[in-house]
């Protein structure tokens, strides 16, 4: 912990809100994430500063628990990394995925819980969302590297005029 450095990414996607009950809901998301961490000089991996930046595509499904405006959310999330690169001295390379020594996984596993806040607005909702991602498989080949990530995103939404997994 004495080495790392905050490094902030970017989140993009989409979800779905199923509503199974008043107070309890399913949640799929499909979104572009930035990942990635920062590490500073003579730290035990390296004499350098270092960077190291992954594109994923992430997929959580979470179940929603709803009080009042408040909700909290909890569920497993896979990943997919298409791409990446590491910027050494200032020297960018970019990622191999294969199993090497300097390979990276492409999938990933791992458990989010968190919860937000929702705010109506006109006809639609605006919802603040803070999460913690705990990874639980190993990024690299050669050594242990897991993502812990804390996400806060703000959400725009609309309600369906009808349910459509509802009866008619």
């Amino acid at each position: 912990a004495d080495y790392k450095k905050s490094a902030n990414g970017i989140q993009a996607g989409a979800s779905f809100q199923a509503g199974i009950t008043p107070g309890f809901s399913l949640v799929s998301e499909l979104y572009f994430m930035r990942k990635g961490g920062k590490l500073k000089a003579n730290n035990p991996l390296s004499a350098n500063e270092s960077a190291l930046r992954l594109n994923t595509l992430e997929l959580p499904v979470l179940a929603r628990f709803h009080v009042g405006k408040f909700y909290m959310n909890a569920g497993p999330s896979i990943a997919y990394t298409f791409g990446g690169n590491r910027k050494i001295d200032d020297i960018f390379t970019k990622l191999s995925f294969n199993n090497s020594t300097e390979g990276f996984k492409r999938f990933e596993a791992g458990i989010q819980i968190g919860g937000g806040f929702e705010f109506p607005f006109k006809q639609r909702r605006i919802a603040l969302d803070i999460r913690y991602c705990y990874g639980l498989t190993n990024l690299v080949y050669s050594k242990e590297m897991y993502n812990r990530t804390l996400m806060i995103s703000i959400h725009f939404s609309k309600a369906w005029k009808t349910n459509p997994l509802g009866h008619k």
